[in-house]
């Protein structure tokens, strides 16, 4: 569904992608690793337009994207939920939501998108008239990948869903990525959360100032020694944790 090929992007003078490639198949999900700065967020906001590539091709559906504005990429069907969440604080919930149908024209089809959003999110329905910065940090990622979801995406990019949650909430909102995928939603996922991004994800990539330092299966990755060492805090040597 989606493929990079040999993408830079630069912020000014400092290059923060330095020719990455990577894929993401229809209907899994793939998830990328890495410290901060290692360039995960760069790579989806090049994605989504956000940031134009210096060099590379970006390919969703067969289609060069990589000169398009975003607004036309959240048409052709990719929608970004950002670190941070990056709400509107003073709408309400609905007024949110409908903001991620914005680009959208099918107005019938978007009131049964949103019955679709309350039933998978019941929270949301009962807090509807709710300003949206008065809900918990929790609500508010919710509010966040519903408002994408409203933009009727068949590949949504989420970058650090599960950042400043409780465990708990940690646990929901990867139940719910879990669905959204089931549904038909093809999902790249950035996540500093590596347990729970490789338990949730087919495939993965960690990245590492701004280079693909490593890929592969998920349940692979789970158990490569640099990774467990590095991103999951797991001592390879059971022999060397006991010295």
């Amino acid at each position: 569904m989606l493929e990079l090929q040999s993408v830079e992007s630069f912020y000014g003078n400092i290059q923060a992608l330095k020719g990455i490639t990577l894929a993401v198949p229809a209907g899994a999900i793939v998830a990328i690793l890495g410290a901060n700065g290692a360039g995960k967020s760069t790579a989806l906001r090049t994605i989504s337009g956000l940031i134009q590539s210096a060099k590379g091709q970006i390919l969703f559906q067969g289609n060069a994207i990589h000169k398009a504005p975003p607004h036309r990429i959240v048409r052709l069907g990719i929608c970004q939920v950002p670190e941070g969440r990056d709400i509107f604080m003073g709408l309400t919930v609905q007024e949110n939501l409908k903001m991620g149908a914005f680009t959208r024209k099918d107005g019938k089809e978007v009131g049964h998108n949103l019955e679709r959003i309350y039933a998978s999110f019941p929270i949301l329905k009962d807090r509807i008239r709710q300003q949206a910065g008065t809900l918990s940090g929790g609500e508010q990622q919710m509010l966040a990948i519903a408002r994408g979801l409203m933009s009727n995406p068949t590949l949504m990019l989420l970058d650090e869903p599960s950042l400043g949650l409780a465990p708990l909430m940690v646990e929901e909102i990867f139940r719910i990525i879990k669905e959204i995928n089931k549904e038909g939603v093809t999902i790249l996922l950035v996540e500093q959360n590596a347990n729970m991004a490789l338990q949730t994800a087919q495939y993965g990539y960690v990245m590492e100032t701004g280079n693909i330092a490593l890929h592969d299966r998920a349940e692979n990755l789970i158990k490569n020694d640099y990774v467990r060492r590095v991103y999951l805090g797991v001592d390879p040597d059971p022999d060397l944790s006991s010295k």
